[in-house]
């Protein structure tokens, strides 16, 4: 059915020409002035069609969008309204919809709605493919967003356009370490700022055929350079809008822009999903689009194993190279895993101050000798080691960097915050890779981690329990585990904090 807007003109629907005439008779019977008389004009040409209604007169709404619907095997129209009154949209169900709701969108021209974590920007954008942008679904974006209309695509795409970042990598102030390229306008615009005028940028964006010397710089529209590997190396709307767009089957260009308030202020969980309802859209979770991602892209090759004797008993060693940017990374294998049921597993992101210098001033190097006693202990059990994930995902010197800010009296959450970084920011679907190709089905997860502990779980394992990890605590790690359990949720039971810890000797 049509989506029918309230408060001004835009394309936000599709409707196939059978639901029209429910379209027609809801407008009719919407209550107007007395004298009013509402008059439709269907008019069709050659894989188009549009409608106008109009009152008194007066042209109420108007808006058309070309192509076929495939579902409904009719035209496809955007219908829209002015009055509040004229609305098809049920009550709120205020939900979450589902990936592949989203590409359908997408496919058909639609907007939908993207959210990210409420511990990033906490923000949601409407997202459309750029070679789907429409002067009428530009004006609707303008209208509900703070109106900063950027175009995210891969990196090779700002290449072949010669739009180079606003700053350097290393120059980026942003928090997001969102990538500004130079604006741009495309060079037939009249000011660059209408509806029509952004639109003809935007479509030139995402149209192989255009040179650089089609676009003018500066302009009105904002290009992101998106990360190789999109959503699965960076969570952010930018990635998110070319992978979608790329997934619907359309150019992997993406048009973004921050959905606000009537006051202006940004709209936060509970107000997108009311819009979104309110507008026929369809909202996700750029979490839940890492998920599918992950679950239906291969992300990993096993490229070898070996027999790896160590203090804890023997291990199979496995490495896995990541198809995204080539990190290896390490499974070690105890025992008989025979059906992958009820395995004792843990998933280590990388230390190496912690890992291979034996720092004091965290307790991962503890854990990881803690895990690989309680597996051998055990007689059988997975460890999946994570590279690239130094920090809690921010890096070796932006680690050491935080290092220094706690030395001066910050926390470990203070210091990422004062450096701009996100206070964690890994992603556990290569892991989850991993434990699939060894066979694991079910786990009890070596974690204090809640996080990591909920994030396992939506790739198809299953988590039947969680072992803690009781390491002895010492003065220098005290605040970071504190800190941690305080400001983090990780669970740290208070016989531990009283410093009673396993032993890790073998």
């Amino acid at each position: 059915m049509a989506a029918l807007m309230m408060q001004g003109a835009a394309v936000v629907g599709v409707a196939s020409e059978a639901s029209l005439a429910s379209a027609r008779n809801h407008a009719r019977a919407a209550p107007g002035p007395a004298s009013s008389k509402t008059a439709f004009v269907h008019q069709r040409t050659q894989n188009r069609v549009s409608m106008r209604q109009t009152r008194d007169g007066k042209d109420f709404l108007c808006a058309h969008v070309g192509g076929r619907n495939r579902r409904a095997g009719g035209f496809r129209t955007a219908v829209v309204a002015n009055n509040a009154a004229d609305t098809s949209v049920s009550p709120a169900t205020h939900k979450f919809g589902t990936i592949d709701e989203a590409l359908e969108a997408m496919a058909a021209g639609r907007f939908v709605v993207v959210l990210d974590d409420e511990d990033r920007e906490n923000e949601g954008d409407l997202i459309i493919p750029a070679d789907r942008m429409t002067p009428e679904a530009m004006g609707f974006m303008v209208r509900h967003t703070s109106g900063l209309v950027c175009v995210a695509m891969e990196p090779k795409r700002c290449e072949e356009l010669d739009l180079p970042q606003m700053v350097s990598s290393q120059e980026n102030e942003d928090r997001m370490l969102t990538a500004y390229t130079v604006s741009c306008d495309h060079m037939n615009t009249s000011t660059g700022i209408s509806a029509a005028d952004r639109t003809m940028t935007v479509r030139a964006l995402a149209d192989g055929a255009t040179s650089p010397e089609t676009l003018q710089r500066p302009g009105h529209v904002f290009p992101l350079r998106a990360r190789e590997g999109g959503v699965l190396k960076r969570a952010g709307h930018t990635e998110a809008a070319v992978d979608l767009s790329r997934m619907a089957g359309c150019a992997p260009v993406g048009v973004i822009c921050e959905i606000v308030n009537e006051d202006g202020s940004m709209s936060r969980t509970p107000e997108l999903l009311k819009f979104a309802a309110e507008h026929g859209l369809v909202a996700i979770t750029i979490a839940d689009l890492i998920k599918h991602r992950t679950r239906y892209e291969r992300l990993v090759d096993r490229m070898a194993v070996a027999r790896l004797p160590t203090a804890y008993g023997t291990f199979a060693m496995h490495s896995y190279k990541s198809v995204l940017d080539g990190i290896e990374h390490v499974a070690m294998v105890m025992g008989d895993i025979g059906d992958g049921k009820d395995l004792l597993v843990r998933v280590h992101s990388e230390c190496l101050t912690g890992d291979i210098f034996a720092s004091a001033r965290c307790d991962c190097g503890d854990q990881l000798q803690l895990a690989m006693k309680k597996v051998a202990k055990e007689g059988r059990g997975v460890i999946v080691y994570l590279r690239g994930q130094e920090g809690r995902g921010i890096g070796l010197t932006h680690k050491l960097r935080a290092y220094n800010l706690q030395d001066q009296g910050r926390d470990t959450v203070e210091a990422n915050e004062d450096l701009g970084l996100p206070i964690d920011s890994r992603e556990y679907g290569i892991g989850a890779q991993i434990m699939q190709d060894l066979g694991v089905r079910t786990m009890r997860l070596m974690t204090n981690n809640p996080s990591k502990y909920h994030g396992l779980k939506g790739y198809d394992l299953e988590v039947v329990g969680r072992v803690p990890l009781m390491t002895p605590i010492n003065p220098e790690n005290r605040r970071y585990i504190e800190t941690k359990r305080e400001k983090m949720g990780h669970m740290y039971p208070a016989e531990l904090l009283n410093g009673e810890g396993e032993e890790l000797a073998a």
